[in-house]
């Protein structure tokens, strides 16, 4: 049986694990402050704990495990409760729940290290006279500064992460694209059918909010398939994969098929909710991009190559063609044979803009396999 994590799964600690780091990074930030301001590591009070190797490693750990916790916390549980709520309430609810959170980790805690350090167990009368004296003294307090650092760094993480993709700001934190490099990347250009009609027929307040559920329920499909989400604009999607990434599995392929599959099984969501259900047409081509950080004002990172015009032409010629993926020469040459679905020719096509003609093939889905390539039911967008 295959160990190897899913795309969810790995998303997942790609996501929580910076917030493990951060709190470990602050506990050290603060430890060597301490070290410089009295020449120690430790405490110089009976309330503080008086560090040894054993409790160093249980701290360090700790830290590490409080931060990872606040990362599941926030990313899979407050974000999700909070999402419809307004900043201020956003921010209320949020420090209520972080003050009571940490309470309970320091009472937890606390006690541990300090049974540690005295050589003795839980049960220990004295351990308990300690976190009482612990709660109304200066290390109380110097605690509380520590983990409130801690928080809101993470919390500052998750708000950029949250805007930028956590790979982006990984790339920009480690300076990957500083220089431009060349490399081979497939690339998913995706727009929803009929998105005109649509906005007529919603108004634009109205139609915003289908809009944003429409991206919902693509989501899933994305990281599924490990794409990594390049733009979004208006009602279009741009998806990009390393090549190899792209090609594994068929992942770029596969990744329009249950983006589609996804809107068909929620269309009678969207039918109810917004009296129209969307449906989408994709291109997807894989080619040679320069990729690097542009922009004066604001930075960003960004491809730039030939394959994203022709992936973009692709997918413009589904409607004329009556296709709802196609997929461009380059990469149907790399594709391995699959089972669920075949690519057919649909004959050389002249991309606008360009003098060459390119092949293209539609994506025929087994009626007996389905196109959702595991599409998850569910009654709403998540």
């Amino acid at each position: 049986m295959s160990t190897r994590l899913s795309p969810n799964a790995r998303r997942t600690v790609r996501r929580v694990a910076p917030f493990g780091v951060i709190w470990l990074l602050v506990d050290h930030v603060f430890s060597v402050s301490n070290y410089a301001a009295v020449g120690s590591l430790s405490a110089d009070s009976h309330e503080g704990i008086q560090l040894d190797a054993g409790i160093y490693v249980f701290a360090s750990l700790a830290s590490f495990a409080v931060g990872c916790l606040v990362g599941v916390v926030e990313l899979l549980f407050l974000n999700r409760a909070f999402a419809a709520r307004s900043l201020g309430a956003k921010l209320v609810g949020k420090t209520l729940f972080y003050v009571a959170f940490l309470t309970v980790v320091v009472v937890v805690l606390y006690p541990i290290a300090a049974a540690m350090e005295m050589g003795t167990g839980l049960a220990d009368a004295r351990v308990w006279d300690r976190l009482g004296a612990f709660a109304v003294s200066m290390e109380s307090l110097s605690t509380g500064v520590q983990i409130t650092a801690s928080l809101v760094v993470s919390l500052f993480y998750a708000e950029i992460s949250e805007h930028l993709g956590a790979r982006v700001l990984t790339n920009f934190l480690t300076g990957r694209y500083h220089t431009p490099k060349r490399e081979r990347r497939v690339f998913l250009f995706s727009d929803m059918k009929s998105s005109t009609a649509i906005t007529e027929r919603l108004g634009h307040a109205r139609y915003f909010e289908f809009l944003r559920a429409y991206y919902d329920a693509l989501a899933d499909a994305v990281v599924r398939h490990e794409g990594e989400v390049y733009q979004y604009i208006g009602d279009e999607i741009v998806v990009s994969w390393p090549e190899e990434a792209g090609l594994r599995d068929a992942n770029g392929v596969r990744c329009a098929l249950a983006m589609r599959a996804a809107l068909r099984a929620r269309a009678g969501w969207f039918e109810r909710e917004f009296g129209v259900a969307p449906d989408l047409r994709a291109g997807v081509q894989t080619g040679d991009v320069t990729t690097g950080e542009i922009g004066a004002l604001k930075k960003e990172i960004v491809f730039t190559g030939d394959v994203l015009n022709q992936t973009a032409r692709i997918q413009a010629l589904c409607k004329p063609l009556g296709e709802d993926v196609l997929v461009g020469d380059a990469l149907a040459a790399r594709l391995e044979e699959t089972d669920g679905w075949t690519l057919r020719p649909v004959g050389d096509q002249v991309l606008r803009g360009k003098e060459r003609p390119v092949a293209l093939f539609a994506v025929d889905v087994s009626e007996t396999k389905g196109a959702g390539a595991a599409v998850h039911q569910t009654a709403e967008p998540v």
